[in-house]
């Protein structure tokens, strides 16, 4: 498992390119486990600070009772049908935030206020990203998976 600093760190490149496309529109896709086990897609806003990914959420929404009870996510950039700058992903482990001190510095870097239910707040712990983009006939794919290098697969 890596935070994000860590993820930067080992895969610079890739972690920048990653970073911009989760950020180039205002949600992304969050990808959960349900209790039955069946997966669920929804939207997500991704925020990054303190070399951490974060996860904000209504406290009593399903995406947050499912990670509480299995933290496994996947994160999906919005999709980008030309794919000029990539379809990025990432996954891993959601941590819930308890610590007020933690909570309130994020509240305090948002934009907006909180709504009057509260938030819930995971930090991400990462198992792999990729950032797939076409590149003349080819698609490319950029790969990392925690302690390894990046690799890259090309398909036709």
């Amino acid at each position: 498992m890596a935070s994000w600093d860590e993820f930067r760190r080992q895969a610079p490149d890739l972690a920048d390119a990653v970073s911009a496309r989760l950020t180039a529109t205002l949600h992304s896709i969050l990808g959960t486990v349900r209790a039955d086990g069946s997966p669920r897609l929804t939207g997500l806003e991704v925020h990054f600070g303190e070399g951490e990914l974060w996860l904000a959420m209504m406290p009593d929404s399903r995406k947050a009772d499912d990670l509480r009870r299995d933290p496994r996510f996947s994160i999906h950039s919005a999709p980008d049908v030309s794919m000029v700058d990539g379809d990025a992903k990432v996954s891993g482990l959601a941590h819930t935030v308890d610590d007020e001190p933690t909570r309130a510095r994020f509240a305090a870097a948002l934009e907006q206020e909180l709504p009057p239910s509260g938030m819930g707040l995971f930090r991400a712990d990462l198992t792999d990203a990729s950032l797939a983009r076409v590149d003349g006939d080819d698609m490319v794919i950029d790969i990392w998976r925690d302690g390894e290098p990046v690799r890259q697969v090309r398909r036709q």
